[in-house]
């Protein structure tokens, strides 16, 4: 392939991506007290030598009691604000790799163990756990503790921290946000019908709905360099009936657009339990599609994109302007390299990694 899409630069904002292809936020579980650790700096320095164009750090809690589980990484304090800096600090030195966060809170999905430890919820007072908080006093599952809806002063002050923690990650050179408002955490309760249930100015019709994530995404904007992108993940549907849908989705993301989104990262699911996703490849692109056709701010695509002709047909095709890549990528953190190799595109590769390319593909590499 002589020129492949999926191998073109793009502008988003201040700043430049080298390709198509950027790695999602894949948690890990694995922090002390919200505070990454060697773990990730390993997990993140490998991913920085894969040749993609964008790094983006798992969710990040922007308050304690938002994170999923007692593993989660934060950005809130001093402590979490100086684990992260030097993580990035080492990355960098070895990477020029853009690095993105995505800050998230967890509303009721909160205060779970890791999913190698089952993923249940960890009750308020058991170690671990503590009480959750979402948009009404709805739970995830009907065995789960329920969440305490938040009052107006709980809305400030979650909508604060959010604000705090854009702060935080400008201080420590993140070079893009990402607001998770996807896979039925916190900001995605409140678009959902299904578990936002309040009576007040933030539930009911879609505009009231999408007042708080708006909220929280215009305050985010406001103080994070403005030559700085900020995007948000979205859920396409919740895959439920009753539930958030496509067609919802699609207004959300022009009302992003019109408050200065920068990206929009169409996923799906996550919000109910009962939820039937038809999961096969590429199965999540025509959400992307769908949005795409009613914004004009880059999208991303994500949802078992395994293959390099698959990748470029999604790009080529108009489907996305973007991949986005997380199971992938941890089975086969060199995809990029194997993609580009494939299809003729070209990438950065460290000069310590020069001599393991094969010698039939001499245009892999930038110089």
């Amino acid at each position: 392939m002589a020129h492949p899409k999926l191998f073109t630069p793009l502008q988003i904002r201040g700043l430049t991506l080298e390709n198509r292809i950027v790695i999602a936020p894949m948690c890990q579980y694995s922090a002390v007290d919200g505070c990454m650790n060697d773990w990730h700096q390993m997990h993140l320095g490998q991913l920085a030598q894969s040749g993609a164009a964008l790094l983006t750090i798992e969710a990040t809690a922007v308050l304690a009691e938002g994170r999923i589980s007692d593993g989660d990484v934060g950005l809130y304090d001093d402590a979490t604000t100086f684990a992260m800096g030097s993580v990035i600090e080492s990355v960098r030195r070895w990477s020029n790799m853009p690095v993105g966060v995505q800050l998230s809170h967890a509303g009721r999905k909160a205060s779970v163990r890791a999913p190698w430890l089952g993923g249940l919820q960890v009750p308020p007072g058991h170690p671990g756990g503590w009480q959750t908080m979402a948009p009404s006093a709805v739970a995830w599952r009907g065995d789960y503790v329920p969440p305490v809806a938040l009052d107006k002063h709980g809305l400030r002050e979650v909508r604060e921290a959010f604000v705090a923690a854009a702060r935080r990650a400008a201080d420590i050179g993140i070079d893009l946000i990402q607001l998770h408002g996807a896979h039925g955490y916190l900001l995605h309760q409140f678009l959902s019908p299904l578990s936002n249930h309040r009576t007040d100015e933030y539930g009911g019709s879609l505009e009231n709905r999408v007042r708080f994530p708006l909220e929280v995404f215009e305050a985010v904007r406001e103080v994070f360099p403005a030559e700085r992108p900020v995007s948000m993940r979205i859920s396409g549907t919740d895959w439920v009936e009753g539930g958030f849908d496509i067609e919802q989705a699609q207004v959300f993301s022009q009302l992003l657009e019109a408050r200065g989104v920068d990206a929009i990262h169409v996923s799906s699911g996550g919000l109910h339990p009962s939820q039937q996703i038809p999961v096969g490849p590429s199965y999540q692109v025509p959400l992307a599609r769908a949005v795409r056709s009613v914004v004009n701010v880059p999208v991303v695509a994500v949802g078992l994109i395994t293959e390099p002709a698959q990748a470029e047909a999604i790009i080529a095709t108009g489907d996305a302007d973007l991949i986005a890549l997380a199971r992938t990528v941890l089975y086969d953190p060199r995809w990029p390299w194997h993609a580009a190799a494939e299809l003729g595109g070209h990438v950065r590769a460290a000069n310590q990694y020069q001599r393991c390319q094969p010698e039939q593909y001499p245009h892999l590499f930038r110089s």
